[in-house]
């Protein structure tokens, strides 16, 4: 229990300050998910990502709404715009007689009256300079229900379900208002919020009186100027209107009604009105005494759900031109039993807005989505519970990461993140496309990529840090994956002196006296590095050995520092046996030019031995030093004597077993008492051949008989032996300490023992 409290403090030293700046932001974004505080920056992120999500879906064409749209080729054969009343009556005749649509929507108003047939100016006429003209008042009379263009367009509306579109003014009371769709009286002393508009610009009353009803064409302009809401009520002194598309849907729909559904609590919400996210909401009453739910928002609003690019190829709605339908060209299958909007696209008549979609999109497509969303009877809603859960997410992602990235690697912090990232970007979609639910998006993703932020600047300019000291350290010491691994937790190592097993290797070029007289010193620097070079990767890439030192021509390595390995003595030997295979390929290339041959001797011990960073002030080095170091130097000298390229130690075969090995000798090494076997590597003992085993076991058996003073025996077997390898030196060796042996007879106390009085 006495670790826990060192144990936490270790920990908050490393992580703490990474945790509290995570903590701190995330405490900053769940108060921003509360409205405790607003920023313009995130307000405008979540805005741009409601837009790109509407992108995301692909339009799909809605049959059921029609664009009759006055484009340039209506002006080309009807001339120019506005047309005169009768035009348009023209146009509603063909519309519902010939095409038979089932509702029609004007995106345009008619607020003033239409003088175009040039009646008014013949009708004062006949009162004044032409008063004298019986004939004139006569004619004027019989021509004026054709002339009066108003009535001609009043007329082709009259019974017909068409709806007319007026527009909200804040300066200005023009034309007659339709009959409201409820006023405040109906409430019963509620107060029903909505748009409250000082002014209108409406039609004009002989068409307003004709038509079915009429609704405002009005939209929400957010401050950026971007059309995202839409009012779907909006109020002119005490009376409430609907917009366009609620009156155009309800037309279709055949909608008895459209009502308020107001509550005075919470809890007498009914379910659907939790659904729709909000206390307010409108009902459609239907035929057959079914009612349609339409939820709105603030001010009796609805979020706009756009669908595609807009315009004729937008995909999302067709469009005909007006033309077409004034010729009875448009295919009639298109338009029977439709909802039509007439608006125009013409050049110079363009009704653009800018959403989040489009900077530039058709007007009239914004009623045509509106409708859509109600005779879908699904709308995308920001839930009464959006912001809870906003909060929940930021709090609960924010401290997960906050916690968690501080502890991993910059990979898996890189990996978490982006994760963590691309989960919440597809569950806020998700939510948006499969449920229709609206949640903000932007303070969590700010959250998720502060944090990461934090964390990864944190590991570079701190803990990257140590990895670079340590690199710039160890880098010309070890092999690069080694420092890569020491990176990742550079404080477990260090180059303060320590004491541990170890396996060192000294290397050496054979007769490197007359190799260097007989070459230049140019192609002897690139014989040296040629030869430095191949046994430096052996020694660093094969099998991550440290490269300590060159002395020379010779190498010095060792394994098992700075990164401990239990294998050390495993990978020495190996090395040493890639190694000798390098300087026979080397030896190829050398012999090709003419360089003098290249011969190794490789000495291996493996012992406790100091290792760390010695020297003095003025220079030091990461090495090791000891006994069993200095035993490693004299096999790589004795090499040499027994005619092999490798010697290892006793202790190196033992902690080696998987190799096959050749017994050399026992030796007594200058500075050293006790003597050690020392023993020659061969090959992995799964990969040694029979013959191999056989040669080595019969070595032994001449080896045992020396050792017993059996001469005969011993000699017998090493002529078999150089009959089968004459090239191999130890033979000849032993051949000729036999013969030393019975000249002058060791006795009978000899422990087989040789002794080496130099180094």
């Amino acid at each position: 229990m006495r670790l826990l409290p060192a144990k936490l403090g270790k920990t908050l030293a490393k992580y703490g300050w990474r945790w509290l700046l995570g903590i701190l932001i995330t405490l900053a974004g769940v108060f921003y998910s509360l409205d405790w505080y607003s920023n313009d920056t995130v307000a405008r992120l979540d805005n741009l990502w409601a837009g790109e999500r509407m992108k995301l879906e692909p339009p799909v064409l809605d049959k059921r709404i029609v664009i009759v749209d006055i484009d340039g080729k209506s002006l080309t054969e009807f001339g120019r715009f506005p047309w005169s009343r009768n035009v348009q009556g023209a146009l509603i005749s063909q519309l519902v007689d010939h095409y038979q649509v089932k509702a029609v929507g004007y995106d345009i108003s008619f607020p003033e009256p239409d003088t175009s047939s040039g009646y008014n100016v013949l009708e004062k006429l006949s009162r004044t300079e032409l008063k004298d003209v019986p004939v004139l008042r006569q004619r004027l009379e019989e021509l004026k229900p054709m002339m009066d263009y108003d009535g001609v367009f009043a007329t082709a509306l009259k019974g017909k379900p068409v709806i007319l579109g007026f527009n909200l003014s804040p300066d200005q009371i023009k034309g007659a208002l339709p009959k409201p769709l409820f006023s405040e009286s109906d409430l019963n002393g509620r107060e029903l919020l909505a748009y409250n508009a000082p002014g209108y610009e409406a039609n004009v009353p002989v068409l307003t009186q004709a038509a079915a009803g009429a609704g405002s064409f009005s939209v929400v302009t957010d401050p950026d100027g971007i059309v995202r809401s839409a009012y779907l009520i909006q109020q002119v002194e005490d009376h409430y209107y609907p917009s366009l598309s609620l009156a155009t849907a309800s037309l279709y729909l055949d909608a008895l009604a459209v009502k308020p559904l107001l509550s005075e609590t919470a809890d007498q919400l009914s379910q659907a009105q939790l659904d729709s996210g909000g206390y307010d909401a409108l009902t459609m009453l239907l035929p057959g005494r079914k009612q349609r739910l339409i939820p709105v928002g603030e001010a009796m609003s609805t979020v706009v759900q756009y669908r595609g690019r807009g315009g004729p190829h937008g995909g999302s709605f067709r469009y005909v031109s007006a033309a077409d339908v004034l010729t009875g060209r448009a295919p009639a299958d298109i338009l029977k039993g439709t909802a039509v909007l007439i608006g125009t696209t013409a050049p110079g008549l363009v009704d653009l807005r800018a959403t989040p979609v489009n900077p530039e999109y058709p007007g009239v497509e914004i009623h045509a989505n509106l409708i859509r969303s109600m005779l879908d009877n699904r709308f995308k809603q920001k839930p009464y519970y959006a912001f809870i859960l906003e909060a929940a997410s930021v709090l609960v992602v924010g401290l997960a990461l906050s916690f968690g990235l501080a502890a991993l690697s910059p990979l898996r912090a890189i990996l978490s993140g982006v994760a963590v990232l691309a989960a919440a970007v597809g569950m806020n979609y998700y939510l948006y496309r499969e449920m229709d639910l609206i949640f903000n998006l932007a303070m969590l993703v700010i959250v998720i990529v502060s944090v990461f932020v934090i964390n990864v600047a944190w590991g570079y300019f701190f803990e990257v840090r140590k990895g670079v000291a340590l690199v710039s350290r160890f880098g010309e010491y070890v092999a690069p994956e080694l420092v890569a691994e020491m990176a990742e937790d550079p404080e477990k190592y260090n180059m303060d002196g320590e004491s541990r097993e170890l396996t060192v290797m000294f290397v050496d070029v054979r007769g490197f006296t007359t190799i260097s007289e007989g070459l230049t010193p140019k192609a002897l620097r690139e014989y040296i590095n040629l030869y430095l070079t191949a046994m430096s990767e052996d020694i660093r890439s094969a099998h991550q050995g440290t490269l300590d030192k060159y002395i020379g021509d010779a190498v010095m390595a060792f394994w098992g520092a700075p990164v401990a390995f239990d294998d050390h003595a495993s990978r020495g030997v190996a090395t040493s046996l890639l190694m000798q295979a390098s300087a026979k390929r080397l030896n190829q290339d050398f012999l090709a030019r003419g360089w003098p041959e290249l011969k190794i001797g490789i000495g291996l011990n493996t012992g406790m031995m100091h290792v760390g960073d010695m020297g003095s002030n003025i220079r030091r080095a990461y090495t090791v030093m000891g006994d069993a170091v200095n035993l490693g130097s004299r096999l790589e000298g004795i090499t040499k004597v027994y005619g092999v390229g490798i010697a290892v130690g006793e202790s190196t075969r033992a902690a080696a077993p998987e190799f096959t090995y050749r017994e050399l000798d026992l030796v007594r090494v200058k500075g050293k008492n006790e003597p050690v076997a020392i023993f020659e590597p061969i090959a992995l003992a799964q990969d040694t051949d029979e013959a191999t085993k056989a040669e080595v076991a019969r070595w032994h058996e001449a080896l045992a008989a020396v050792r017993a003073q059996r001469w005969d025996e011993a000699s017998s077997i090493l002529a078999e032996l150089q009959a089968l390898s004459p090239q191999r030196g130890l033979y000849q060796l032993y051949v000729e300490r036999i013969a030393y042996y019975r000249a002058h007879p060791p006795g009978e106390g000899w422990d087989g023992v040789t002794t080496f009085e130099t180094k």
